[in-house]
């Protein structure tokens, strides 16, 4: 006969299951669609570039996007957690709180600075609405409510700007060689390097804000423990 507290556990750790597994699909859908979108129309459709250009070129763009990378490092946290809901680790809590912070920035910085470039329609707009609206903000969401937590240290949040940095000097390295820059806020042909630091590290800083915010809220218990 299974007791009262064991059928809670079991059914707190279901909820957890369900909940990620919403948070995996969302960015799965913006993330195949937008490919679809990529390979049927010729476009970029993160951008307001409608020009077309060749599709191995389309294809190292699309995944040079922050914005895209972080739907893809939350479909992947939000597909393990959904296997192992209580899933921990030293390397597991850096990947998962860059999941975090990466798709809040991403619906930040899109929602304060991009959205007045573009105006997409018809099935852009739903894979730019998965991607920058609701990707962000159900993941906040869920991790709110089952967590797990805690995970974030004072160790995890300087090891979560390892891969941040790496993508930024990719992307200046790849801007210079290319001349195409992911964001106009990055782009050194527009601004030149002291602006484009000058954005770098406001962005930085406004992570770090946000890093140091998370580790704070990662005290509180989840609202529904997995656990």
């Amino acid at each position: 006969m299974i007791t009262a507290p064991v059928e809670l556990a079991v059914g707190r750790q279901r909820l957890g299951r369900v909940l990620h597994a919403v948070a995996a699909a969302v960015p799965a859908a913006g993330l195949v669609l937008s490919l679809v979108l990529l390979f049927a129309s010729g476009a970029d459709v993160n951008s307001a570039d409608t020009t077309v250009i060749p599709v191995g070129v389309r294809l190292l763009r699309f995944f040079s996007y922050f914005t895209v990378q972080s739907n893809i490092l939350v479909l992947i946290a939000s597909v393990v957690l959904m296997l192992r809901p209580t899933r921990d680790g030293t390397i597991w809590r850096v990947v998962r709180l860059d999941s975090l912070l990466a798709i809040l920035i991403t619906g930040i910085v899109f929602a304060t600075i991009l959205a007045p470039l573009v105006h997409p329609e018809g099935a852009d707009f739903i894979a730019n609405a998965l991607l920058h609206y609701i990707c962000p903000w159900l993941t906040l969401v869920v991790w709110l409510v089952v967590g797990p937590r805690p995970r974030v240290s004072w160790v995890t949040i300087p090891a979560a700007f390892i891969w941040p940095a790496a993508w930024i000097a990719y992307t200046l390295i790849h801007g210079a060689i290319s001349g195409w820059y992911p964001y106009p806020f990055l782009d050194v042909t527009q601004l030149g390097y002291p602006r484009t630091a000058l954005n770098v590290l406001l962005i930085l800083v406004g992570a770090a804000v946000i890093g140091v915010i998370f580790r704070f809220l990662d005290r509180l218990p989840p609202l529904v423990h997995s656990r």
